[in-house]
């Protein structure tokens, strides 16, 4: 066998029981073979040619193991590989009772019975939370096939009118799908196990001589996996299915004696099962051209599961009980069969077909374009269409330049790459002067954060702004009596009498500023403000001044303190201003310390990536240099030595040897320039956490010093019995925590299997809480029937049902 090939794995779970026989079935040693024996029937004679014993060879045989041990030996793998673009398809097969069910979809009644299904909606969606790099989308349907008719499982759950639409298989070339299936998306664990529990509950099931509660129908749960990556999420995608296949039990007739609508579900299962015999008999013959896969619905359903590029696994679900050796023989051989069928799984890479098309577009657009220039400028030089190389796209940068020095007037269109190149140059350009003229800017003015109510607060103090956080000029300032050195002091201090000139200096003074204004807004963020480094200067020693009055003060009593509480609370920006003089002095001192350093770094890099720059434009022209001599070497011809060794002159050599020397330097320089990076990345991680740490610190001091009520603030005095930081905030100002979900966080807590079983049992209770309620309405029409029972009905019924 081919070693890209692969084959349907197989496993074979026993179903416990007291009755095991242990002496007709032997497991090997390793758990992968199965060894049946039947003693002859004396009363068939002497000479009696019957097999008596039979070896099975599997992938595994699951024998008294768990639900979680039979997944991880089933499953994990499979939908593992699906998340990676594999299509996947587990199936159960067995006689009735012999716990299909029970492995593919498990109890509800604790955590640790879930099945196959349940776990593997549980590791797709632990995927997807760890997944980073990939937009993940989960849809999920449940088909039944019951008497050989499709029926939605899901269709009372929408309401999109998908169940009146016929459902049909249809082929098509991605593969089968069934027309009128309806698709659910699901953000969450608990959606997906929501839809189960609701699909589960409209199944059709019976009772049975070999299960009260036997399936009647061939069930397919299947979860729809899309992956998009995040850096080419517009055209790649992943698509890949997970097919979980729970078929209806094979059943004798003559055993079970079934009669009436059981014994019509038993002859349609038996059939489609056949059918599915001979699908699996023919994929396991090469020489076979022709697969009959539309006998039944159940096998043209599984045409991809079965002979198409899926990975297939097999769980026969066997009993150990000499009553049903027959069935378990019967199972057995389908196994085997299976094991032969050959499969080759792929991922399933496909593009966005309208994305594709619109790419496409906008190339014949430019093409159209460049062509449309070659005709124009045909009495010109060649027009190349390939893109435009290192050469090419120094040379327009030297055109640049010598425009904007005025050395040529005007710039030689040749096509339309070259456009977008020029424009592109200009771009770099301008951004670059306007990070020189921002470093300008801040060498003289101090960018301010809005969101700083710390230094907005100083500012206000130092009365540069007003409480509205705007401006004030010089003479606003003079009218609130703060002395601070004018923006701009002007030679000429002669004074003006009359009130027209002082309105004509001032309408001078304000313009003089403005034009200041006008010429650093556009490099500045919404978000910041700028302050003179000269007005925080006064602001500095306006808060040393304040800090040596207040030490200087004498000490109050800590009555007259509280008695001097203000009524209403200061503002923030004010109150910021104490917090950080107090209680929060340290942390805003390791602040500013960070925040230093983290200046420092960012000047550091400035600095090093103009020299990287400067670096790159030098070797351009050396380059240049290079190539042009070169060109009159090879003009004038070229000479080697008695070693074939080809003679340069020294001002080539020294032009290689400087651009050895820039190369050098310019890898030691890019080198810093990561490392500082790096710094600067995490020093602006220090600087936000500090931030927030202070930011938080204050509203907790904030709300425990003015908004907490008067009875608390006693318990918070120094004879209290609650110290500050203690009470949270969210106890205080906000109503307390809502009952249910009270009991919902404590249930999440407490569940057997930890905070992982929450969405299980979620929608578990609301499964449980749906039958209720249509119970009781069912019994409550009832009794409206009988209007004499309607009172003694609603007396009985719980309150939250009644409903008229």
């Amino acid at each position: 066998m081919d070693a890209a090939e692969k084959r349907v794995r197989t496993f074979a779970r026993v179903k416990p029981t007291a009755d095991f026989a242990q002496d007709m079935i032997k497991f090997g040693p390793d758990n992968k073979s199965i060894d049946i024996y039947i003693k002859k029937d004396a009363r068939k004679g002497v000479v009696n040619n019957r097999q008596t014993d039979w070896s099975f060879r599997l992938d595994g045989v699951l024998h008294n193991t768990s639900q979680e041990l039979a997944y991880e030996t089933v499953a994990e793998k499979l939908v593992s590989d699906a998340l990676l673009g594999y299509n996947g398809t587990i199936m159960c097969y067995g006689q009735t009772g012999a716990g299909k069910t029970y492995t593919m979809t498990g109890a509800t009644a604790e955590y640790k019975h879930r099945g196959i299904i349940p776990r593997a909606i549980q590791q797709v969606f632990k995927a997807i939370a760890r997944s980073v790099d990939s937009f993940i989308t989960v849809r999920v349907s449940y088909l039944e096939i019951y008497n050989e008719t499709l029926c939605d499982l899901l269709a009372t759950t929408t309401n999109s009118g998908t169940g009146d639409v016929q459902m049909a298989v249809v082929d098509c070339p991605r593969g089968v799908y069934v027309k009128g299936l309806s698709l659910h998306s699901v953000s969450h664990e608990e959606d997906a196990l929501n839809l189960l529990f609701e699909g589960e509950t409209n199944r059709v099931i019976a009772e049975h001589s070999l299960s009260k509660n036997s399936s009647r129908s061939h069930c397919i749960f299947t979860i729809y996996i899309e992956s998009r990556c995040r850096a080419f999420s517009d055209v790649r995608c992943i698509n890949s299915k997970i097919n979980l296949i729970d078929l209806a039990g094979s059943e004798r007739l003559s055993k079970t004696g079934s009669e009436g609508q059981v014994l019509k579900e038993a002859s349609y299962i038996n059939k489609s099962l056949s059918f599915l015999e001979q699908i699996v008999i023919a994929l396991a013959d090469p020489k076979r051209d022709h697969i009959p896969f539309r006998q039944s619905k159940l096998t043209h359903v599984l045409k991809d599961s079965l002979g198409g590029k899926c990975n297939t696994v097999l769980v026969a679900n066997i009993c150990g009980e000499a009553l049903h050796v027959e069935e378990t023989l019967s199972s057995l051989r389908f196994a085997t069969r299976m094991k032969w069928i050959t499969t080759e799984p792929v991922i399933n890479v496909t593009c966005d077909p309208e994305e594709t098309v619109r790419a496409l577009e906008k190339e014949i657009v430019l093409l159209k374009q460049e062509l449309a220039m070659h005709n124009n400028l045909a009495n010109r030089s060649l027009v190349t269409y390939d893109p435009l190389t290192d050469v090419q796209i120094a040379e327009i940068k030297s055109q640049i330049h010598k425009y904007l020095q005025g050395a040529i007037d005007e710039i030689e269109i040749t096509n339309v790459r070259q456009v977008q190149e020029v424009f592109k140059q200009f771009k770099l350009i301008v951004r670059e002067q306007e990070h020189e003229v921002e470093a300008r800017l801040r060498s003289k003015y101090a960018l301010i954060d809005k969101n700083d109510f710390a230094t907005i607060a100083a500012a206000q103090k130092a009365g540069v702004v007003d409480v509205d956080r705007h401006f004030l000029g010089k003479q606003h300032r003079r009218e609130l009596g703060t002395r601070t050195t004018p923006i701009s002091p002007k030679p000429d201090g002669k004074k003006k009498k009359s009130g027209k000139g002082s309105e004509h200096s001032k309408k001078e003074e304000t313009r003089s500023y403005v034009s200041g204004r006008e010429l650093e807004a556009p490099l500045l963020s919404k978000s910041q403000v700028t302050i003179p480094i000269k007005d925080l200067d006064v602001k500095e020693r306006a808060r040393s001044e304040d800090t040596t009055n207040i030490d200087t003060q004498p000490s109050k009593p800590a009555s007259a303190e509280g008695s001097q509480r203000p009524s209403s609370p200061p503002s923030k920006p004010a109150a910021f201003e104490q917090f950080k003089e107090e209680c929060g002095r340290e942390i805003n001192r390791i602040f500013k310390e960070n925040k230093s350093i983290l200046l420092a770094r960012k000047k550091r890099s400035c600095t090093v990536a103009r020299r990287i720059n400067f670096i790159k434009q030098e070797m351009e022209d050396i380059k240049k240099a290079l190539e042009a001599q070169r060109q009159e070497r090879w003009q004038q011809g070229e000479y080697v030595d008695e070693m074939g060794h080809l003679i340069i002159d020294e001002k080539e050599f020294l032009l290689i040897m400087k651009m050895k020397d820039l190369k050098e330097e310019y890898r030691a320089a890019y080198a810093e320039l990561q490392d500082l990076k790096a710094e600067i990345q995490y020093c602006q991680h220090l600087v936000d956490q500090c931030r927030n740490k202070l930011i938080a610190e204050f509203e907790i001091w904030y709300s425990e010093s003015f908004l907490i009520p008067s009875y608390v603030q006693k318990a918070l005095k120094p004879g209290g019995n609650i110290r500050p930081g203690m009470i949270p905030i969210d106890r205080v100002t906000r109503l307390e925590e809502d009952e249910q979900e009270r009991f919902e966080r404590l249930q999440e807590l407490e569940l057997p299997a930890g905070p992982e079983s929450a969405s299980f049992y979620k929608a578990k209770m609301k499964q449980d809480q749906r039958h209720t309620y249509a119970r009781a309405m069912s019994s409550l029409g009832q009794m409206q029937k009988k209007p004499g029972h309607i009172a003694a009905a609603r007396s009985k019924a719980p309150r939250s049902l009644l409903v008229t």
